[in-house]
């Protein structure tokens, strides 16, 4: 029975159960992707992530914390020049586990785990759905939802139909109030042309126009009856003499 179990004990002993996180933790932080089951990947999140997280303040007591659980230089280096620059920002959850299906021989369950912020593939994913996100108007969405949500029933039919009626005869009237008011307007503005052109041109100067143009047109033939009468009356002063 579990009683007052609080961890796996993964039925090892405590030395050996140490030593196989301490030797997991090492290998997780050089390669930064691990295959194992899932109970030890649950186990080894809880002891990896504290030390991560000591990582962050690069002092020589730190180190020497670190050092004391993963008891490898190389392990140590990696960890406080390499992983604590990119998960200085984040505030925990620096691992994840990918269930792999069950293992052929024991049928046990498997996992991958792996460090969140070096699996390049997602990250490269994340930032393309970031670029390519559009930007859309804000009562787009709304408006939408309410032309389907609320449905045109029979009342609202005929209040639109009355609607309509109503406001048919107005447009009827408008349209002939605005035909009397052209009617109004046109002999209006055709007396202000007339007493344009009367005040442009008065009676006195048309008539003198007028007496100018005849006599122009009328000049000619006046002078041909004059030199007609000369000739005639030259003939009767000669007949006179003789």
């Amino acid at each position: 029975m579990r009683h007052r179990k609080s961890f796996n004990h993964l039925g090892r002993t405590s030395s050996h159960r140490k030593a196989m996180l301490s030797n997991m933790a090492a290998s997780l932080i050089l390669h930064k992707r691990i295959t194992t089951t899932v109970a030890k990947a649950k186990a080894l999140r809880s002891y990896v992530e504290p030390l991560i997280t000591k990582s962050k303040d690069d002092t020589t007591h730190s180190r020497r914390v670190v050092f004391s659980y993963l008891q490898s230089k190389e392990a140590v280096t990696e960890l406080f020049r390499e992983i604590a620059k990119k998960v200085g920002d984040r505030p925990g959850g620096y691992t994840r586990i990918l269930k792999l299906g069950n293992r052929l021989g024991d049928n046990a369950d498997m996992a991958m785990m792996e460090l969140v912020d070096f699996n390049e593939t997602l990250l490269a994913e994340k930032s393309t759905a970031k670029g390519k996100t559009t930007r859309r108007r804000r009562g787009g969405k709304k408006k939408a939802t309410d032309a389907v949500a609320a449905p045109k029933t029979e009342t609202s039919v005929a209040k639109d139909a009355e609607a309509e009626v109503k406001t048919e005869p107005k447009t009827e009237a408008k349209e002939k109030e605005d035909a009397n008011v052209e009617i109004k307007e046109t002999p209006k503005a055709e007396t202000k042309k007339n007493a344009a052109e009367v005040e442009e041109n008065p009676p006195e100067a048309k008539a003198k126009e007028e007496t100018v143009a005849k006599k122009e047109v009328a000049s000619p033939v006046e002078d041909k009856k004059a030199d007609a009468d000369k000739e005639k009356n030259e003939d009767k002063k000669e007949e006179a003499k003789e």
